[in-house]
């Protein structure tokens, strides 16, 4: 699946501009992490791809056929989940999921569920009410059911929150592999989730896009800009501070800046410093 985005803009009816001339080419396979503050856009950019809102302007194709003309056709080959979703809480995992596949017409449903609550290990909880799942139980339904009927294109939306550390390594697992023959976009505030499995990262920060590319490129535009030092009174005006971690020597603090002061050693960038000198500086390169 290729899906071209060209100069979208996006301005709400109060007259907020949640986008601005998004230009992007996205295409499987490949699992692509949709990174930025909040409100920086990332939901409503989404909610423009499952065709669930209009751009002000500019356009986005599906393997070259404008989206709005091609809306049912993308539907069927997507699975989507969204930062918020809603589920009946009287039913039963398995009959929700029934309920959606029905949505979704699959045709052999039976399957299909077994196959996705194994992926999201679910099978002790299949027959439980859903209003008697935990909250990390409940993301993982709502994650089956976007993984039903195997999509072409899988979009989830902050959807490790509320699940705990083997968790997240188990979806983590789940995505990479899932995108190796899929177009899988993964937007999270964890960026520990797309360090480990994206194959490209997109920041996106007040509607704009400020970096487009693999982890190591915006790793290595951090270098020299990411330092430790022991913090003392005045030490911290010149960085962003990132850490801070008690040792025998004192706070080791941990920060970014376009230029490091002297008493701050510099350091090697992890995915997470690089991300925030990049939201710090406010621009990036493309």
């Amino acid at each position: 699946m290729q899906i071209k985005i060209d100069h979208l803009n996006m301005t709400y009816p109060n007259g907020k501009q949640a986008l601005r001339d998004i230009s992007l080419s996205l295409g499987s396979p490949s699992l692509v992490g949709l990174i930025g503050p909040n409100g920086a856009g990332k939901s409503t950019l989404m909610k423009l791809l499952v065709a669930g809102l209009l751009p002000s302007e500019g356009s986005i194709s599906v393997d070259g056929t404008p989206l709005t003309t091609c809306e049912r056709q993308l539907k069927s080959r997507l699975g989507y989940l969204p930062q918020q979703f809603g589920l009946y809480d009287e039913l039963t995992v398995w009959q929700f999921l029934d309920y959606m596949a029905a949505l979704k017409r699959i045709r052999d449903s039976k399957s299909a569920i077994a196959r996705a609550i194994a992926a999201t290990g679910l099978e002790e909880k299949r027959k439980a009410r859903i209003r008697t799942l935990s909250g990390g139980q409940r993301q993982r339904v709502g994650i089956a059911q976007a993984l039903l009927g195997t999509p072409d294109f899988l979009i989830f939306d902050e959807p490790t929150v509320g699940l705990d550390p083997e968790e997240r390594i188990r979806f983590r697992n789940l995505f990479s592999s899932t995108a190796q023959d899929k177009l899988v976009l993964l937007s999270t505030h964890i960026i520990e989730d797309v360090q480990s499995v994206c194959d490209r990262l997109i920041v996106i920060d007040r509607g704009q896009i400020l970096f487009t590319g693999r982890p190591e490129e915006l790793i290595r535009a951090a270098q020299g800009h990411v330092g430790t030092f022991l913090e003392r009174p005045g030490a911290e005006e010149a960085l962003h501070i990132t850490s801070r971690v008690n040792t025998a020597s004192g706070v080791l603090c941990r920060g970014v800046a376009q230029e490091l002061p002297s008493h701050a050693e510099a350091v090697e960038p992890t995915l997470e410093d690089a991300y925030l000198f990049l939201i710090t500086k406010g621009g990036g390169a493309q």
